[in-house]
């Protein structure tokens, strides 16, 4: 039991790291795409609908409201 937080709290902090570094690999190249409106739009667009599907598609999967 030698230093056991020590690792708990490490193996936290790698956690967070890599999932920074995902998120920060992901965005990374859309950068680019927001400088110009048309395709902000269109980026935006593609978001909100990424995520209006993903929140149905959980909804109806988990029996919470009636589709």
């Amino acid at each position: 039991m030698d230093g056991f937080w020590e690792n708990v709290l490490r193996y936290q902090r790698y956690f967070v790291t890599v999932l920074l570094g995902v998120v920060w690999n992901v965005i990374e190249p859309l950068v680019p795409l927001f400088k110009r409106p048309l395709s902000a739009i269109a980026l935006i667009s593609l978001m909100a609908g990424l995520l209006t599907f993903v929140a149905l598609t959980l909804r109806a999967m988990l029996g919470l409201t009636a589709v």
